[in-house]
């Protein structure tokens, strides 16, 4: 906060705001991510340091297995699912640019229409599209069998144990960006579900997800026809599941 070069009343409301409880991003106003800030508004999830490890992982593969030129007729179809601030979404088109000297066309989608709102800042320098709805309904009819990289942040607490999380999650963070239904699995059922319809051929899914209901979490990707590996960084304390459409499957026509 000293660091932000405001007025003598200014820090004070701010420091005030902190011991309150309000956590300090939204007193900033950002938050540091992937060593970039990005905005991060009142009532909209804060990306945490462990979802860095989601970026190094999508980044590294679809850097790693990139076969064709970088041509700007040929770009990265990334999809930011349940984005929130949108930050994971621009972290990793900013990364695959730099990287892979190679455009993305980026999506980032979310049903709350304040995180779009937010995510809309944080995409202004990478470009990029930000849409409002639910899951996979808020993408248009022609990302159907194109997207190469669908990463996704989306809830996974199971309901009961969001009273045990840190009061700066629990009473300043919608309800609806930490609750995964009964088991922590129900957002990413309905996203394994319908995933391959969206991935291109050879497209891959990441998606964090705790180490306790990872086993679980793979096995939903694997029932939607994906195939799958479980990585995990003890650094962070960060878990999450791949999976990737086989490169022989048929490409999805928009309908």
């Amino acid at each position: 906060m000293l660091g932000e070069d405001r007025s003598a009343a200014e820090l004070a409301g701010m420091i005030e705001r902190r011991i309150s409880g309000v956590p300090l991003e939204y007193v900033l106003g950002w938050v540091e991510f992937c060593g970039r800030r990005y905005a991060v508004d009142a009532g909209v999830f804060v990306p945490r340091r462990r979802t860095e490890y989601l970026v190094e992982l999508a980044v590294g593969k679809q850097v790693g297995t990139a076969v064709e030129p970088p041509t700007k007729s040929q770009p990265t179809v990334v999809v930011d699912l349940c984005c929130g601030s949108g930050a994971i979404g621009a972290a990793v088109a900013a990364q695959l640019e730099a990287k892979a000297n190679r455009p993305t066309e980026l999506y980032a989608t979310d049903i709350d229409p304040t995180a779009v709102l937010c995510a809309a800042k944080n995409l202004a320098d990478v470009g990029g599209t930000v849409l409002c709805g639910d899951l996979y309904h808020a993408f248009p009819a022609n990302l159907r069998g194109r997207v190469d990289l669908l990463v996704v942040n989306a809830p996974y607490v199971p309901s009961d144990s969001i009273r045990l999380m840190p009061p700066e999650a629990r009473l300043y963070e919608p309800w609806v960006t930490l609750d995964g239904g009964a088991d922590g699995l129900a957002v990413q059922r309905r996203i394994a579900a319908d995933a391959g319809d969206w991935l291109a051929p050879g497209g891959r899914l990441f998606i964090e997800t705790s180490e306790q209901q990872a086993p679980q979490t793979r096995q939903l990707l694997e029932q939607a026809g994906l195939m799958t590996t479980v990585e995990h960084s003890e650094d962070l304390d960060a878990t999450v599941v791949a999976g990737r459409k086989p490169a022989g499957s048929p490409k999805e026509t928009g309908r």
